[in-house]
């Protein structure tokens, strides 16, 4: 009887590289720990006893565990929105009239425009509040941080 419990363990283990979802793996474990307890015994009933609490315990004890591992930040800001909320250099006066202005945050130079139509100085550090097509929205204002 130990060839089939190794037979299907090697199932296990073939559906599990297929799947990636680190579950299956633990039922070929299982599976192993069975076609170890088939040398001593001979009963079908034991053996798949050991089979289903063996699995049962692997899995219920290392999936919490496997999950910290994995943890993926699911909150990654990438692109544009990765200076939302950091400060910035204005190099170029904020002027909503003419529409013109430019910040320089993390070594990028960016459009912007003050979000309460206020006019910023070349050298004022400033706060990017967010992003509007290609012009960065910013404050001068400490406390308007608070909200993003």
């Amino acid at each position: 009887m130990w060839y089939i419990w190794l037979i299907l363990s090697g199932i296990f283990m073939i559906a599990e590289i297929i799947t990636v979802g680190f579950l299956i793996f633990w039922l070929g474990i299982g599976a192993l720990i069975a076609m170890l307890v088939s040398f001593i015994t001979d009963n079908v009933i034991i053996q798949t006893s050991v089979f289903v609490i063996s699995s049962t315990l692997l899995i219920f004890c290392t999936r919490p565990f496997v999950k910290k591992l994995t943890k993926k930040d699911k909150d990654v800001v990438t692109n544009a929105f990765a200076i939302v909320g950091k400060k910035a250099l204005v190099i170029k006066d904020i002027n909503p009239t003419l529409g013109s202005g430019q910040v320089k945050v993390d070594g990028q130079i960016w459009s912007a425009k003050c979000e309460d139509d206020t006019i910023i100085a070349q050298g004022t550090e400033v706060y990017i509040l967010k992003i509007e097509g290609v012009k960065a929205v910013v404050t001068a204002n400490i406390n308007q941080t608070a909200n993003v």
